[in-house]
């Protein structure tokens, strides 16, 4: 990091950490991504970090922003900006050597601190020490006006207090949160997904999933999501809790949705979520739970089976179950044609019939595991007649 700093002016004042970096270094949290503001613009950048030999990724370069991987890390280089205009999604920005307007532009107060790497002396336009201090989300300047360049920032807003407020929201924000709620409609799903799945993520989302629910917040984009559900989500989070499983954002989002796999399913597809996640919500919204953890965890994979229990209400099954191994079926088709069987189907129907039974039993080995084998190859060659 010394030598990006070093090539990118930090000690004449150019460039310094900003955002959540410093929010969280201030508030004594790990600090994952750094980012860096800088008043030098992205040519300027390349230019420099290409002279010390440090690889320069144009990842936003007609936005400002450079990606400088040293050392193994990827750091996020902005030039400082301000938005020239704004249609809610994406901004049209001009290059300044204004730290305070560039400060301006961002969403929150909590967000828009910037630290000298040298001194660390604290930069704060906008009393955002103050607001960190009273532990206060709250944007910037007037909240329509953040909203109307960026209707993300509805869902941020919430996010951010999930994670970093205490008590009430600020009420400035939620009023207008509440009054441009529609505005969500215009974002791509994707975005949407991306944020609220972020929201789930915090350690215990549900009182401002409350709030969200009880102002309709989200209801523009999931009308499926009704209040009635936050109970289902805070029986979840207590379940987390109590088998000490991680908090999960897929698993939580299927306690706010109504328990219909093809439904669930749906809203997985309209949200753009992978392939992967949309088979496992719409395993876990299935109350389906007669088949042992075990057999669950066997047909479904641990992930799966844990959710479908923890949303089951199941909390100590779901916590033994994360310590289970899944066992291997002790025969194979190869064994079976060792034993008889001639090549072709009959082989994995025959091996499908035996791992059902033996899955049934409660995965036994040894001689327990031989009777069910030989009681399968008997029927089979019944079957055939021989």
């Amino acid at each position: 990091m010394d030598r990006l700093l070093t090539a990118l002016g930090a000690d004449e004042g150019l460039t310094r950490y900003v955002g959540g970096a410093v929010r969280d270094e201030l508030l004594g949290l790990p600090v994952n991504d750094v980012d860096l503001a800088t008043e030098l613009r992205p040519g300027e950048v390349v230019e420099r970090l290409t002279k010390a030999r440090i690889k320069a990724v144009p990842t936003g370069i007609e936005h400002g922003t450079v990606t400088a991987v040293s050392d193994g890390h990827a750091v996020e280089v902005t030039t400082l900006r301000h938005d020239v205009s704004t249609d809610g999604r994406r901004a049209t920005v001009a290059f300044t050597d204004d730290w305070q307007a560039d400060a301006a532009r961002r969403d929150f107060t909590i967000n828009a601190l910037f630290a000298d790497p040298q001194t660390g002396e604290i930069f704060d336009y906008f009393d955002g020490l103050e607001d960190l201090a009273e532990r206060r989300v709250r944007f910037i300047g007037n909240p329509l006006a953040r909203i109307a360049e960026d209707h993300l920032r509805i869902l941020r807003f919430f996010r951010f207090h999930a994670r970093f407020g205490a008590g009430e929201p600020d009420a400035s924000a939620l009023e207008a949160c509440t009054r441009r709620a529609n505005d969500l409609m215009a974002l791509s799903r994707e975005r949407i997904a991306d944020e609220l799945l972020k929201l789930l993520a915090v350690e215990d989302p549900t009182a401002t999933v409350g709030v969200m629910l009880q102002r309709g917040i989200l209801t523009p984009v999931l009308p499926e999501i009704e209040a009635e559900r936050l109970r289902d989500l805070e029986a979840l989070v207590a379940a987390e809790q109590s088998a000490g499983i991680d908090p999960d954002p897929l698993r939580r989002l299927v306690a706010l949705l109504p328990r219909d796999p093809e439904l669930t399913g749906a809203i997985a597809v309209r949200l753009k979520l992978s392939n992967k996640s949309r088979k496992r919500v719409a395993a876990a919204a299935s109350s389906d739970l007669d088949a042992t953890p075990e057999a669950l965890a066997y047909r479904m994979g641990t992930e799966c089976a844990v959710d479908r229990l923890l949303l089951g209400g199941k909390t100590a099954e779901a916590s033994a179950l994360t310590k289970w191994t899944a066992p291997r079926l002790p025969i194979t088709g190869g064994a079976l044609i060792e034993r008889g069987l001639e090549e072709g189907p009959i082989v994995a129907r025959t091996l499908r019939k035996i791992e059902d039974r033996w899955v049934e039993a409660g995965f036994p080995g040894g001689r327990e595991f031989e009777e069910i084998l030989e009681a399968e190859l008997s029927a089979t060659r019944g079957g055939l007649g021989t």
